[in-house]
């Protein structure tokens, strides 16, 4: 019996070091990552190589559920495919482990919690952001022109309706593509 770690942080920005130093002193050898890679992603190379590696009776080692996992049912489809391979499942922080009936109730019990959670997060995201457009406030990347500097376009743009994107875009420091935007935008007044 082999116990296989496996470790994911979704940005670079973030540190696998706490994950894999938790699954060392769990035993893990090998350990598989994905560093800046989200959980909803089609392509994890490190969970993929840590299935690969996993023979009847070994154990997938994970820190935290949400490492990974990228929803209940992927989690329950999981927990089926390593059923029938003879595979078991432990997270360490959630004391969840398969290889007893409490805990594979306690897998699936846990899936759905964090799956209503994510749906609350982002009902109450899009909540917000519908509340703030209300409001006239911006939503979204900070815009790159100014009110000032688009009126200025406007006024531009009806003096010298021809004006090619690449002058506006050098004349207000700018991509050719913001430009373009611009114009399809305001061009037409």
């Amino acid at each position: 019996m082999a116990l296989i770690g496996y470790a994911r942080v979704s940005t670079a920005e973030q540190n696998l070091d706490l994950q894999r130093d938790a699954l060392v002193q769990a035993g893990c050898t090998p350990i598989f990552e994905d560093e800046g890679v989200s959980a909803i992603a089609k392509q994890r190379p490190g969970f993929e190589q840590a299935l690969d590696a996993l023979k009847a009776g070994d154990v997938l080692v994970v820190w935290k559920m949400d490492r990974a996992f990228r929803s209940l049912k992927n989690a329950l489809d999981t927990l089926e495919a390593f059923e029938s391979r003879g595979v078991e499942f432990r997270c360490l922080t959630e004391a969840i482990d398969t290889t007893t009936p409490i805990g594979k109730c306690m897998y699936q019990v846990r899936h759905a919690f964090s799956e209503l959670e994510r749906n609350l997060i982002r009902e109450r995201t899009i909540a917000g952001m519908d509340a703030a457009k209300k409001r006239g406030v911006h939503v979204g990347r900070p815009r790159k022109l100014s009110n000032d500097q688009i009126a200025s376009t406007r006024r531009l743009l009806q003096k010298q309706p021809d004006l090619a994107p690449a002058q506006i875009a050098t004349q207000f420091g700018v991509s050719v593509r913001t430009a373009s935007r611009i114009i399809s935008q305001y061009g037409q007044t």
